[in-house]
This record gives structure tokens, C-alpha cells and sequence, in this order.
């Protein structure tokens, strides 16, 4: 091989040569060839990476996706357990206003029994039920609380974001919108109903227990035997019109509108997941995005 085939002494080339020369000569073959090779390889490491980040990349929004899908179908799930909560809070707040609508109208007759109510039981098979008095279990209540753990769980782990906007703003409304937000300050904790209940207990507490001997609210001689005491107490009167008044007007009145925005709701889920399943993927993209 020649000398020029070998290259330039090491020491004849420029210094900035001299760094990038291997060996005692410099060879512009050489040089070229380990450049090639350096782009050749840098090229296979920067594509190979960002192909990675890529398929990285990819395989988090497909497991977003996969987790809003998920998302959706639980919140169907659970508003439908709503649906059927609101169904069941409404039955049961109708007979109970019932009952104490027709103990406020009976109220003044003259009867030792005006306190006195039937219960028809089917299953007592020697009496067909029982008499009970309505009065004892007026300290009783139903505070609205249909179920919300996965609406809870979902703003916790963060998934909250992946929902499309309109679900997002739909079950905003239904969980803590003004419809269920009324319903829980008139029949929740330290609510309207929970006030009439608590000045029950205090009149029969600060009047009652010294104008009468002692006495079981739950037995139905004290109400048949204290009767006309009782009728005479036109607070407990006025207390109980005003509990049925908002039973009828407030609570029910909302019980019904806030079934009809559930049942609303639902269709719009079942909507949304029926489109988010129509979805196709290809490779990389998604064909028909639904938001």
C-alpha cells in the first residue's frame, strides 16, 4: 500500500485532526468511514428511542382510554343504583307523609284512638297486623344519601380528567348538583326536617315529662290515655303541618326531579359508552373519536 493510501503523518495535520486521529497517520478514507459508521449508529439509537417514547406514549393513551371506558361504564353502573335508591326513597316518603297527613286531619275528632293507626300485616297470620301509634315514631328519619363511591373514588385516583366533558359536567351536577344538594339540606343531618324533629323531642322533653307521670312514647296507652292533652298542644300540631307541608311541597317535589335528571343521565352513559365502542384502532390512531 502507498503512503498515500496509508494517509498523512500523524503529526504534518492540524491539531483538531490529530484529536480525531486513531493511530500515527491521518486518512481521509478512514475519517469519512468512521463517520459514516458514527451517523449510521447515532441514526439507529436516536430512531430506535424514539420509536420507543412513541410506542411508550401510545400505550398510555390506549390505557387512558381503556381506564375512561372503564370509568364510564361504573358511573352507569352506579347511577342506576341511584335510580333505584331515588325509586325506593320516593315509595317509602309517600306512605310516610301519607300516615302523618291523615294523623294531622283526624287530629281534633274526638276519639280516644286518634292516635291509633292499623298496620296491615300479611304475614301475621293470627291478627293480619297490628296498632301502633304514628306520633311515637315521628323522631324517626330518612336523610337522602343515594351512593357515590365510585363518583368519590374516580375525583381521587385522578381518572376524573379522562372523562369526555359533557359526563364530566353531567356528574358533577348529579353528585353534587343543586338537586341533590337541596334534598340533603332539607332531609340531611342539621337540615329543615332534622330542625322539626329535634323541637319535637325538646317539647316533649321540657313540657311534657312534668305535665305527665311517667310515660313510654312507644306504648299505645299513653297516647289512647293522654290524648286530649296531646290535642291540646297546638306546637306539636303546628310542628307536624309543617314537616307534611314540606314533605309534599319541597322534598317530594324535588325526590321527582332528581329521578327524572338520573334517568337523563343514564341515557346519556349509555350513549357515550355505545359510541366509545364503536370506536376503531388502527395501529396508532383511533378512527371516529367521540368527545
Amino acid at each position: 500500500m502507498s503512503d498515500k493510501e496509508k494517509g498523512v503523518k500523524k503529526e504534518k495535520v492540524s491539531w483538531f485532526l490529530q484529536l480525531i486521529t486513531l493511530g500515527d497517520r491521518f486518512s481521509w478514507r478512514d475519517f469519512y468511514d468512521r463517520l459514516k459508521k458514527g451517523i449510521v449508529d447515532f441514526s439507529i439509537v436516536f430512531f430506535g428511542v424514539l420509536l420507543s417514547f412513541g410506542v411508550e406514549q401510545k400505550g398510555m393513551r390506549d390505557d387512558e382510554r381503556d381506564d375512561g371506558i372503564e370509568n364510564l361504564y361504573k358511573l352507569r353502573d352506579e347511577i342506576e343504583e341511584m335510580i333505584e335508591y331515588t325509586e325506593v326513597y320516593a315509595e317509602e316518603l309517600d306512605w310516610v307523609t301519607a300516615m302523618f297527613t291523615k294523623q294531622f286531619k283526624k287530629w281534633e275528632k274526638d276519639n280516644d284512638s286518634v292516635f291509633i293507626d292499623w298496620w296491615d300485616d300479611p304475614e301475621d297470620e293470627e291478627y293480619g297486623g297490628f296498632y301502633f301509634a304514628p306520633m311515637a315514631q315521628y323522631v324517626q328519619r330518612n336523610p337522602f344519601s343515594p351512593p357515590r363511591t365510585t363518583f368519590e373514588a374516580i375525583k381521587l385516583d385522578g381518572t376524573f380528567r379522562l372523562l369526555p366533558d359533557i359526563v364530566g359536567r353531567r356528574m358533577t351536577d348529579a353528585y353534587d348538583g343543586q338537586d341533590i344538594n337541596y334534598l340533603i339540606e332539607n332531609t340531611g343531618k342539621n337540615g329543615i326536617e332534622h330542625r322539626y324533629v329535634n323541637q319535637f323531642i325538646d317539647r316533649v322533653a321540657s313540657k311534657w315529662v312534668y305535665d305527665l307521670p311517667p310515660f313510654d312514647l312507644n306504648d299505645n296507652r299513653f297516647w289512647i290515655k293522654n290524648r286530649k292533652y296531646i290535642q291540646s298542644d297546638k306546637f306539636i300540631r303546628y310542628n307536624l303541618f309543617k314537616r307534611v307541608e314540606m314533605w309534599e311541597l319541597e322534598v317530594k317535589v324535588q325526590v321527582d326531579l332528581y329521578k327524572e335528571f338520573l334517568d337523563g343521565s343514564y341515557r346519556m352513559l349509555d350513549s357515550v359508552i355505545a359510541a366509545r365502542e364503536r370506536e376503531y384502532k388502527i395501529i396508532y390512531w383511533v378512527l371516529n373519536p367521540q368527545t
